[in-house]
Formats: structure tokens, C-alpha cells, sequence
């Protein structure tokens, strides 16, 4: 095996950091090996930001670790997922004449259109991390994919552009390449998430992803093949964790422990005679028994008020979502979330899963892996497209990763 062929997804969460080593061949996604698979603790991050450079630098190098131990490879650069809520999402047009002779449509004229489509003013602390194609219209004609020789006189470009905060994506990465680790892009982790739960058929109809993290809940929506909307909230699982911990009066990690083994997200599915041991702070009083169905009443309200916010998010769009919402990441696992999720929702909604891969699928088996996986399959692409020469070194890294991903993500998309 090449050690050219091996990509590797890293995904650096609020609650984990996942490490995701893959195997691959000319950008097939069908012919990607999973060969090892490395977590941590996420430790210095704070609703997808880092707020403690050297506590995150610490979790990548033991996710790292794990992962090359399992694989037996060594890695130095990886494909990296970023999230937060600095991250905002808008779709931006532009239009040019057609100068082609007989006003036949050139790639000239595509570039230009898109350039013109992407001269947004964007304030100084933000940076443009990717903008994605939708759209093109000739004249009054909507909708076109390609517009390469067709005939008009008026080109309209529509591009979907995602900025950051600068300082947010540079602690990121700096993080990344303290731990030892070159960037070789930075991807928005709902956009890695669909890439690996999603087919190509939902995208063209319609279909909306919510990847629920432990800081964040990540919203995209594809319609036509192309992104249509992005929306990252400020509210995960950690909100949940810190609900359960003040009302029931416990520590923030016995909260967690009590809603991954005990959790259900609709009252309606929990026998009302059930009770639960809560364990007591300190271990100074006698254990305390409560009905499971107050566990459940409390997980209830808050994923109620994530999934309106979701919906709403899906409103605003726009965009009919008739192949329904996936719902993604850790959270999507609790019992009875499509149960709570379907009366909300006009539409089917289903908890995805990475498609299956070869090697050892089994480990990443799991909507808590989507991103991971989808990092490997998109770093597959782009590690195809550049001839795997997509090393990022030295000082000037930073703004070599932002040109790579803008050029890499005009390209794939």
C-alpha cells in the first residue's frame, strides 16, 4: 500500500475529536478502506471554538495517536472539519453580457460571472472559506447547470459563499499543526456529513441535514444537486447535558452517563413505573430515585425547541424538502428522536448513517462518525484532483489552505 493513498478526516467537535484514517484509490468513494479510527475527549473548545489552544492541541495528538495506532501508518496532514457559530452562510448572483462571438456562452464567461457573484463586500475579521456553485440563468432561462455553449446574451451566476471568523479558523489550524499535523483543507462539517449520508437523488429532490453536536446544531439544505442554505445554531447537546445536570442536580459528566443509558426523547415511549438512580454530588446523601419519565420530559423540551429551530432554519430557506431531514452526529442516536422529529416535520425524516465503505466499517458504523467519514470521502476527491500533492507547509499556511479550498470546493461542487 502507498503511503500516497492514505487520506485522512479530522474531525474536531465540541464534545470529541475523531480521527479517521482511509485508504484510497483515484478518488473513488467506492474503493476507500477505512484503516483505523482514533478519539479524545475535546477538551478546549467551546460551542465549536477553541477557547484553550493547548487543551485541544493535547485531544488532537491523542485522537492522532489512536488512530495511527490502530492503522499502523504514521500521518502528518489531514483533511479538517470546522464548525461554530462564526460560521455564516449566504447565496450571492451575479451577472455579465456574454462576449463570446455569436454570443455563444465560453468558460471565460462563466468566470466571470462567478467572480462577479463573489464580489461581496466582506468585513475585515472574516474570510471567505468556500463558495460553492449553485446556478446559472441565460437570459430568462433558470435553472442550468452548465451553460457551456449554449447561446444568450445576459449570464446570471448564483454561488453559495461560507464565511468565518478569521481568528477562529487560524486557532483552529494552528491547533492542528501543533499537534504535529499539516492542513491540508478546511471543510464546514455539515458539508463533510452529507457527503456521507447523503445520495446524490435527495440532493437533486430536496433534502435538508442537521448534524447535533455537543456545542452546535449544523443545518444545510440541498436542492438540484447544490447547496441551497447553511445555518449553524448555537445549541447541542451540551445544552441538554446542562439541563439534566441543574434540574436533577447532578455532576455535568454523570449527566452525560445518565442520558446516553437512560435518555429518551419522547415521554410517551418510557413505562411510567420505571425509575432511575441518580447519583448524588459528592456522594454525601443517600441515592435518589425519580421516574424515568422526568428524565425523558426534560430531554423532551429542549430537543423540541432544537428541532422548531431546525425547521424554522428550513423555512427560511425556502427550499421544498421532499426526501426529508436526516438528522446526524451524536444526539441523533437518543431513543425516540424520529418519534419527537416527525410530527414537527412535513416530510420523512430519518437518522443517517455513513454509507458503507470497505475496510473496518464497523468502527465508524455511526451517525457520531458522519463527519469523519465524509472528510475522508471529500479529501478522496481532492486528493485525486491535485495528484496528491495537497502537503501544506510553512509559515504562510493559512492562506495557502483558504486559496486551496476556495479553488478545490468551485471545482468539486
Amino acid at each position: 500500500m502507498a503511503i500516497d493513498n492514505i487520506v485522512v478526516g479530522l474531525d474536531i467537535g465540541t464534545s470529541k475529536i475523531a480521527v479517521i484514517i482511509g485508504n484510497t484509490w483515484q478518488g473513488d468513494p467506492e474503493k476507500i478502506e477505512i484503516r483505523g479510527v482514533g478519539t479524545a475527549p475535546s477538551r478546549g473548545l467551546r460551542r465549536g471554538i477553541v477557547v484553550d489552544m493547548e487543551l485541544t492541541t493535547a485531544a488532537i495528538r491523542e485522537a492522532v495517536s489512536a488512530a495511527e495506532l490502530m492503522s499502523g501508518v504514521q500521518i502528518g496532514s489531514a483533511h479538517v472539519g470546522i464548525a461554530g457559530g462564526h460560521i455564516m452562510g449566504q447565496t450571492s448572483h451575479g451577472i455579465v453580457a456574454v462576449s463570446g462571438e455569436g454570443h455563444e456562452i465560453t468558460q471565460s464567461d462563466i468566470d466571470r460571472a462567478i467572480n462577479a457573484a463573489k464580489a461581496v463586500a466582506i468585513p475585515a475579521d472574516r474570510e471567505e472559506i468556500m463558495s460553492l456553485r449553485q446556478r446559472f440563468k441565460v437570459d430568462n432561462q433558470d435553472g442550468i447547470k452548465d451553460p457551456i455553449g449554449m447561446s444568450g446574451v445576459r449570464l446570471e451566476a448564483y454561488v453559495h459563499i461560507i464565511t468565518g471568523a478569521v481568528g477562529a479558523v487560524k486557532n483552529l489550524t494552528t491547533c492542528v499543526n501543533d499537534a504535529g499535523m499539516a492542513v491540508e483543507s478546511v471543510v464546514l462539517e455539515p458539508i463533510a456529513s452529507a457527503e456521507s449520508v447523503l445520495n446524490s437523488e435527495e440532493r437533486l429532490i430536496g433534502v435538508a441535514l442537521a448534524d447535533i453536536g455537543g456545542g452546535t446544531t449544523d443545518t444545510v439544505v440541498y436542492k438540484d444537486g447544490a447547496l441551497r442554505h447553511t445555518e449553524v445554531l448555537s445549541i447541542g447537546g451540551d445544552n441538554l447535558t446542562h439541563d439534566i445536570a441543574q434540574l436533577l442536580k447532578m455532576t455535568p459528566d454523570d449527566a452525560i452517563q445518565l442520558k446516553h443509558l437512560k435518555g429518551c426523547a419522547l415521554v410517551d415511549m418510557v413505562d411510567p413505573s420505571e425509575t432511575i438512580q441518580i447519583p448524588t454530588v459528592g456522594g454525601l446523601h443517600r441515592p435518589q430515585f425519580v421516574p424515568r419519565e422526568f428524565l425523558a420530559e426534560i430531554i423532551q423540551c429542549r430537543m423540541e425547541e432544537t428541532l422548531n429551530l431546525i425547521y424554522q432554519e428550513i423555512k427560511k430557506s425556502g427550499v421544498d424538502v421532499p426526501a426529508g431531514l436526516v438528522l446526524t452526529g451524536g444526539t441523533s442516536l437518543m431513543n425516540g428522536m424520529v418519534e419527537l422529529a416527525e410530527p414537527v416535520f412535513p416530510c420523512p425524516v430519518r437518522v443517517g448513517y455513513p454509507r458503507p465503505l470497505k475496510g473496518l466499517i464497523d468502527k465508524v458504523n455511526s451517525p457520531v462518525y458522519a463527519t469523519g467519514v465524509g472528510l475522508v470521502m471529500l479529501g478522496s476527491q481532492n486528493h485525486h484532483m491535485t495528484d496528491g500533492k495537497s502537503f501544506i507547509k510553512g509559515e504562510d499556511r493559512f492562506n495557502q489552505i483558504l486559496s486551496q479550498m476556495k479553488n478545490w470546493f468551485s471545482d468539486y461542487f
